[in-house]
């Protein structure tokens, strides 16, 4: 089931247009939003919470229309924004608080539940802080609770690791883990960096230039109908690769002496392929292993 959707989506800055003629579905789950600079991928987030009027085409999120019901849309939808969006003065019980008040609740109920997201986020023994003190972890951090407060059904979570140093990362990552596999909350994650997509998400949908390129679980965009191996030469030989197509497989890239090799589904006897290619060729091989297509491979193939 979608919990997000657009059909023949069309978005436009002035006479720029950046995204066109998309269409696309959210799954329920964890739902990487992958894309280089200027893909799109903030645009669409903005449509789909009512911020940008389509020049045409239609959506849909958590069942309402993204034209005329985006008010109940941003009630149950929770945004981590790329840039902060913090008050200077407030602590961060004070402004997530408030920002559960913006989404309709009680104040009461917001403060309660305020204090309960700062302590799941990792601040709690520093909410009386003011929020212009805080580090650039923490402040993401607080990003992510002001976007949890008031309990919502969806999460947009716009480059959530920017700026983050390893320690900061992993902690953020293991939170958008826990939230969208433990606490039942349907997450999108849009960033450009890959490892943090892999870890997190079941999904991905790539975009380019604001249009589709791929899209499919994470597992499913890895798996590949040919058997790839990856082979280490002594150094660099030009001859190795085209002994190599002779034989029937590829080079999929090279870096250096190290080669990936794919050979069709079921090949047999790759070592001695290997081994024959080296020996015309006067390459020296050092090693090789069998090994999987990278997420960082499917993303190349889809932007290229």
């Amino acid at each position: 089931m979608a919990v997000a959707e657009v059909r023949n989506l069309t978005l436009a800055y002035g006479p720029r247009t950046a995204i066109s003629d998309l269409t696309l579905e959210i799954p329920e789950g964890c739902t990487g939003l992958l894309g280089p600079n200027g893909a799109g991928k903030t645009t669409l987030i903005k449509a789909l919470l009512g911020f940008l009027k389509p020049v045409s085409g239609s959506g849909s999120v958590l069942g309402f229309d993204i034209r005329t019901e985006s008010l109940k849309i941003r009630q149950r939808v929770g945004l981590m924004p790329e840039v902060d969006c913090h008050i200077p003065g407030m602590n961060a019980v004070s402004l997530t608080a408030y920002a559960g008040e913006l989404a309709g609740m009680p104040s009461a109920h917001a403060l309660r539940r305020a204090h309960e997201v700062l302590e799941y986020c990792g601040l709690g023994e520093v909410r009386y802080r003011k929020v212009e003190t805080y580090s650039t972890g923490a402040k993401q951090r607080l990003k992510l609770a002001q976007a949890l407060v008031h309990g919502p059904s969806l999460l947009f979570l716009d480059e959530p690791t920017n700026g983050l140093d390893p320690e900061g990362r992993e902690e953020m990552l293991n939170l958008i883990r826990d939230i969208s596999h433990g606490k039942g909350v349907n997450v999108v994650v849009s960033s450009h960096l890959l490892p943090d997509i892999e870890r997190t998400c079941d999904h991905v949908l790539v975009l380019k230039d604001g249009t589709l390129r791929a899209q499919g679980s994470v597992a499913e965009l890895k798996n590949t109908s040919r058997t790839l191996v990856d082979v280490e030469l002594r150094e660099p030989c030009p001859a190795f690769v085209e002994e190599i197509l002779k034989a029937g497989a590829s080079v999929v890239h090279c870096s250096g002496s190290s080669y990936r090799v794919s050979f069709p589904a079921g090949a047999n006897s790759i070592g001695a392929v290997l081994f024959r290619a080296a020996k015309s060729s006067g390459a020296q091989i050092r090693g090789f292993r069998p090994t999987k297509r990278t997420l960082e491979e499917v993303f190349l193939e889809a932007v290229s």
